[in-house]
């Protein structure tokens, strides 16, 4: 359960399934995470902080992408193959 968080740039890389994955993943990690911290056997209360922190970055990367703010990750490869 000591994962790196990852960053936006890393996020920005995945595809949207692949996102969407991440997070089912860490909402489950996260009720785990929650469910040890009412029964007092968590250890790290740092980690609650990072993977709430983790979903709010994946949803911030999907709203870009669904704003068309930032392309997907497909996208962006196809049309630098037309320019080639």
């Amino acid at each position: 359960m000591a994962t790196k968080s990852a960053t936006a740039a890393d996020l920005r890389g995945m595809s949207r399934d692949a996102l969407n994955a991440k997070v089912s993943e860490l909402k489950e990690e996260l009720f785990t995470l929650r469910f040890q911290a009412a029964t007092g056997q968590l250890e790290t209360q740092g980690r609650l902080r990072n993977v709430r922190k983790d979903i709010a970055r994946i949803y911030t990367v999907l709203q870009e992408r669904n704003l068309g703010i930032v392309p997907e990750p497909e996208a962006a490869e196809k049309s630098e193959e037309k320019k080639a």
